[in-house]
């Protein structure tokens, strides 16, 4: 088969339909210009790399010469990967949903020469496509001027603006505490309580509602709903939607019971859950939280590092064409390999005879804790976890003679970011220096290889920084910035931090409505410019960036950043009461204005370490900065003296004005303040 002009791209997902029959263009120019030039309507087809449907219609329909056929002679087809490319996934992802149609991947659009849509919708079998191809071909040929009537109609709900949609003004608002205790009683009604998580089918993790609901709990000193985020966690990290042996978690269950997975993993959703885990561990000390957290950190270095320093973006559900084959065991060939430990190991993770799943294979799914199947078997605890220790590094050694998942080797700045943040969380954990030393040496990499000339961009791959970053890099690249400052106390984090930030308000904000575009509207002409508000798998880029904003006028002590971060929470604050669900990153920002944050500043011999036990219990709306010596480095820094002795002393300070100096961690703590 002769290859397509997807043969020269980067993308492992356009690559993959490199050598299909349909003459792929990827976005650009030239392919704008051939639809114009020729009158012919396109179809843009967007997925990734690790999407189940997306591999299924490409097989069925991409591959088959038939359709092919239909394709190039009516249309000019577009490959988008939504991961390279998630501004524009975003515009025909709004148009889809605006024609009232289900949105999801594979996102299959059709526009006018013009780029503007006029239908679209997601898998199609292929009876269904080819019938399809034909009708629009036909439609375009006779009714044209009905179809670009239609179009224009997309195209102008496309350029409402999301704030003018949502009757959103950006502006300072009175926060009360009985708001957000209304908020967490919304949210709380719809947690499932058998299983954990939101009570809905399928399931997915959504960190950002477990952070805040998290973040919550510690600072009203609700030991209940901090059991709730626990339990939630402990039925993740139970669950099939994590990988058992090597760690990592899934992308969502299909169940609501974190049984079945569509098994890919990606780089967003652990970063994230790392995160959460690392926190949880700091809290309760409890071995369950370290051992997920242990574990995905190994998934990480051993599956996911380049070999600069970044982080790969994906692996796919399919290995062999088969979902899940990687994965998932039958019983007879666990049998075999574990003889004398099947009786334990079938009990802690449900595993049957003829499978307990589809095609008589059996997912790893543990519904009972070590302690209750050490009780059943006669062991204690600590043995039954070396005996399952033993077991997992023997399954991971057969496992790794299988044929592996397709991985998506590209690397996106924004998903690094978040992965540095997990990392940098799970450093405060444990205190484990590689995982300082993985996080720093990733934001080494972004810095160095990914910021050409001031600018961030989106990806990279052999050797090569592609596509210039949207909002959710620069958002999530900032954030982790300023945590590998709090973490290392190197100030060039903090003054990377800075200048990200900067270039943000310099190019993505929109000074009429108070909020920043999600692409830079002067990098590109797009048939819409678009703005992130909700948060959702992975927090909307505007919540993100305002966060980013508050923490970075404590450190600065430059108000302009808390002015604008105040008016887009006071922009929001009217939606997060009626709908938290999609706004909890938002909800954690009205969280932390609601009380002030903490700036901890220790200065002195010793400054570090104080630093170290500080951040080693997780304590929410703090920011802890140090240095070993009097320095000018950080504002928040400034001004602040050690002992007599040149020992440290710790600064709690609100609004930058500092309480009592202290050298005693328990000092420091008893100055922090909590939801009254």
């Amino acid at each position: 088969m002769k290859p397509n002009r997807l043969q020269s791209s980067q993308s492992p997902y356009l690559l993959q339909h490199a050598q299909n029959p349909v003459d792929w263009h990827p976005w650009g120019p030239e392919a704008l210009r051939k639809a114009e030039v020729e009158n012919k309507p396109m179809i843009v087809s967007i997925g990734y790399s690790a999407c189940h449907w997306c591999h299924v219609m490409e097989h069925e329909s991409f591959e088959d010469q038939v359709t092919a056929d239909l394709m190039n002679e009516h249309f000019v087809c577009i490959k988008i990967d939504r991961e390279e490319r998630p501004d524009l996934d975003n515009i025909y992802m709004d148009a889809v949903q605006a024609m009232g149609l289900q949105g999801g991947w594979p996102l299959n659009v059709f526009l006018m020469p013009n780029q503007k849509p006029f239908y679209g919708g997601t898998y199609f079998p292929n009876p269904q496509w080819k019938n399809l191809l034909t009708n629009i071909a036909d439609a375009f040929e006779k009714h044209e001027d009905q179809l670009a009537e239609s179009a224009e109609g997309f195209g102008n709900s496309l350029n409402r603006s999301e704030t003018e949609k949502y009757g959103i003004a950006a502006g300072a608002q009175e926060l009360d505490p009985d708001e957000l205790a209304e908020v967490i009683a919304k949210l709380s009604a719809q947690f499932d309580p058998e299983w954990g998580g939101m009570n809905r089918i399928p399931k997915f993790p959504m960190p950002a509602i477990w952070a805040f609901v998290l973040d919550y709990a510690l600072l009203a000193k609700d030991k209940e709903l901090q059991e709730k985020v626990f339990f939630t966690l402990r039925k993740m990290g139970m669950g099939g939607i994590y990988d058992q042996l090597r760690g990592g978690f899934a992308r969502y269950s299909v169940d609501g019971e974190w049984f079945a997975p569509h098994f890919e993993k990606m780089g967003y959703d652990n970063g994230q859950l790392l995160e959460l885990f690392s926190k949880a561990y700091q809290i309760s000390q409890e071995p369950f939280f370290l051992e997920k957290v242990s574990e995905t950190v190994a998934w990480i270095e051993i599956e996911m590092i380049q070999e600069e320093g970044g982080f790969h973006s994906a692996q796919d559900a399919d290995s062999e064409g088969v979902e899940g084959k990687f994965y998932t065991w039958t019983y007879a060939e666990l049998a075999e390999i574990l003889p004398d430990d099947m009786p334990w190991f079938s009990k802690l993770y449900n595993l049957k005879p003829d499978g307990n799943w589809e095609d008589e294979v059996n997912i790893l799914f543990q519904t009972k804790s070590y302690a209750a199947i050490a009780t059943e078997f006669g062991m204690s605890e600590l043995e039954f976890i070396s005996k399952l220790n033993e077991v997992k590094a023997k399954l991971i050694q057969v496992r790794n003679q299988r044929i592996f998942p397709g991985k998506d080797d590209k690397i996106l700045s924004g998903w690094n970011g978040l992965i540095s943040a997990g990392l940098f969380q799970a450093y405060l954990a444990t205190g484990e220096k590689r995982m300082l030393d993985l996080a720093l040496g990733n934001l080494d990499f972004l810095k160095t290889k990914l910021c050409i000339d001031g600018v961030l961009h989106r990806s990279y791959k052999n050797g090569e920084a592609y596509t210039p970053g949207f909002l959710e890099d620069y958002a999530q690249v900032i954030r982790a910035s300023l945590m590998g400052f709090e973490a290392s106390g190197d100030s060039k984090w903090l003054n990377f931090a800075q200048q990200l930030t900067d270039f943000c308000l310099d190019e993505f904000y929109d000074k009429s409505d108070g909020f920043f575009f999600f692409n830079n509207p002067k990098a590109e002409k797009l048939i819409a410019n678009k703005k992130e508000l909700f948060d959702n798998v992975i927090p909307a880029s505007n919540s993100v960036m305002a966060r980013n904003l508050h923490r970075l006028s404590l450190v600065t002590y430059e108000n302009k950043y808390q002015e604008i971060a105040s008016k887009m929470l006071g922009g929001m604050k009217e939606l997060i009461l009626k709908d938290p669900g999609f706004l909890c990153n938002w909800a954690n920002l009205f969280l932390e204005s609601l009380i002030p944050t903490a700036e901890i500043a220790i200065v002195g011999k010793g400054a570090k370490e104080k630093a170290l036990a500080l951040q080693k219990g997780y304590l929410p709306n703090t920011l802890i900065t140090f240095s070993e010596e009097v320095t000018k480095t950080a504002p928040i820094l400034s001004g602040k003296t050690p002992d007599s002795s040149g020992n440290a002393l710790i600064y709690v300070c609100f609004d930058h004005a500092c309480q009592r100096p202290v050298s005693l961690i328990a000092d420091a703590i008893s100055q922090l303040p909590y939801l009254a």
